[in-house]
């Protein structure tokens, strides 16, 4: 079944540089049936969202900042996410922004069966990423959004700078998945892999670390074996992955 996803934009919070990006990966995931932002268009630093709105159908919420230090995106936010729960024509949420007064309601709209995606920038504290089914980071679609930064080099090292470096506790995470899935002789299908790491870490995606798949990023890393299969009607090629027998014998070891 198509998710019916409702979109609900932190203007105040949030670049426009890739909204149309943004859109486009929405899209991956389900409908966006419902596209709002909300912010004080009265206030010039907004002006810049304009020609976006206008080019990917997104309605505009006027919000006024009523008092100095109160935001009253949040609470406008807030207030319409629970209206459209309880109209019952959306099965999921989208919630952008990079600011964890979210959490809550993310935590609310799953504890009604709503699947919930966030989408922000990497400062997005984690109290807001784990509320979330699956948060996606505003720096990945800026490096898959095609832009030719050549002639711009601070640009261009603002993009490397994004892509995030491969730890051991990735390793750590992958391999404790695998652990948790795998047959007797330590298969486990990379499909399921990558569902549930999805769901004990919501911000975790390849491409955080320059991969647009996992499994070239599991393909990359030395710990682990891949293995292609085709399915009983050879139509398409199934990846399984296991951790190499030395890791895992060295691993036997220290724990001895």
């Amino acid at each position: 079944m198509d998710v019916n996803f409702a979109v609900l934009i932190d203007g105040d919070n949030i670049p426009s540089a890739y909204v149309k990006e943004m859109m486009e990966e929405i899209a991956k995931y389900g409908n966006p049936t419902i596209k709002r932002i909300y912010g004080d268009w009265t206030n010039p630093r907004l002006g810049k969202w304009k020609q976006v709105l206008l080019e990917n159908a997104i309605v505009p919420i006027q919000q006024y900042g009523y008092t100095q230090g109160k935001n009253a995106t949040d609470s406008a936010m807030i207030i319409d996410a629970m209206d459209i729960l309880y109209s019952g024509k959306v099965n999921g949420f989208c919630i952008v922004s990079s600011d964890s007064d979210f959490t809550r309601l993310a935590t609310r709209l799953r504890e009604a069966g709503m699947q919930v995606f966030g989408i922000g920038e990497k400062k997005t504290p984690n109290p807001f990423i784990v509320a979330c089914d699956k948060f996606i980071y505003i720096e990945i679609l800026k490096n898959n959004s095609g832009e030719d930064t050549t002639d711009n080099n601070k640009d261009k090292t603002a993009t490397k700078n994004d892509i995030d470096k491969i730890t051991a506790k990735e390793v750590r995470w992958i391999s404790n998945t695998i652990n948790d899935l795998a047959d007797d002789d330590g298969w486990a299908f990379l499909g399921d892999v990558g569902s549930l790491l999805q769901k004990k870490q919501p911000n975790f995606d390849a491409r955080n670390y320059g991969f647009q798949k996992l499994t070239p990023l599991v393909d990359s890393i030395s710990n682990f074996e891949v293995e292609r299969r085709e399915d009983s009607k050879g139509r398409r090629k199934l990846v399984f992955v296991k951790i190499k027998e030395k890791k895992r014998a060295s691993s036997r070891k220290r724990k001895s």
